[in-house]
């Protein structure tokens, strides 16, 4: 399948809400409002993996090569994962995350 196919809206499973596809070359992998993401990859962009769990938003880095990446937990298995942040994603939200708990 292609990234253009993939490149759809969706409802998040976290907070419910309508996402838009992503414009400008690249896809959406997690929500924009909440942040929470689907755990559906082994390697970025195969959907190969079997879990399907929720993945929550642990964490915000930054990559020299990528930006600022949030980080992501498998809410079932663990995994984690790492995501390029959006343009339209909430800083607010983005903030919080690196406020320390």
């Amino acid at each position: 399948m292609s990234r253009e196919v993939e490149n759809t809206g969706f409802e998040c499973g976290h907070c419910r809400r309508r996402v838009s596809r992503q414009s400008g070359g690249s896809y959406r992998n997690h929500c924009p409002h909440c942040l929470w993401s689907r755990h559906v990859d082994v390697a970025p962009g195969d959907r190969a993996a079997d879990c399907g769990a929720a993945m929550e938003p642990v964490g915000v880095d930054h990559s020299g090569k990528k930006g600022f990446v949030l980080i992501h937990r498998c809410s079932a298995c663990g995994a984690e994962d790492r995501n390029r942040l959006a343009p339209d994603d909430d800083m607010d939200v983005v903030i919080e995350l690196q406020r320390p708990r």
